[in-house]
C-alpha cells in the first residue's frame, strides 16, 4: 500500500560532496552511492538498516547556497504545486519528470521555507 503526504525523502545540497559525506557519514554512520538522475550529479544516502527514510545529496557546484530539505511523497506533483500556489506558496522548480518516471518539484511556503514533493513512477 502506498501512503501519501508523509516525509519520504530528504535532500542535502552542497558544493563539496566529499566533505559533506565525511561529515554525515562520520556523525551518523550514513553511507552514500552515486546515482545521477535527471541530469544532476546526485548521491543516494542510506541512513542505516533501520533508517526508515532515505535521502539524496546534490552536488550544487557552488551554483546555489547549501541547503537541507524534507521531501513529501504526494499522489500528484502537478496538483500539489497548484494547491501550494493557491495557498500562498511558490513553485521554485518543477514539476520535473525524470527518465525513470519519478516526478518532483521544489516549493516554498508563504514564509519562504523550501521543501520538496515527489511521486513515484506509475507501476
Amino acid at each position: 500500500m502506498t501512503t501519501h503526504n508523509g516525509i519520504g525523502w530528504f535532500e542535502i545540497g552542497t558544493p563539496d560532496t566529499a566533505r559533506a559525506q565525511a561529515f554525515y557519514g562520520g556523525l551518523f554512520g550514513w553511507t552514500f552511492g552515486r546515482a545521477d538522475t535527471a541530469g544532476f550529479a546526485y548521491h543516494d544516502i542510506t541512513t542505516g538498516p533501520d533508517g526508515p527514510i532515505r535521502g539524496g545529496m546534490l552536488d550544487t557546484g557552488g551554483q546555489r547556497p547549501p541547503y537541507a530539505v524534507f521531501v513529501v511523497h504526494v499522489a500528484d506533483v502537478a496538483a500539489t504545486c497548484a494547491a501550494a500556489a493557491d495557498a500562498g506558496g511558490t513553485v521554485d522548480l518543477g514539476p520535473v519528470t525524470a527518465d525513470d518516471g519519478l516526478s518532483f518539484a521544489y516549493l516554498s511556503d508563504p514564509d519562504g521555507s523550501r521543501f520538496g514533493v515527489f511521486s513515484r513512477p506509475p507501476t
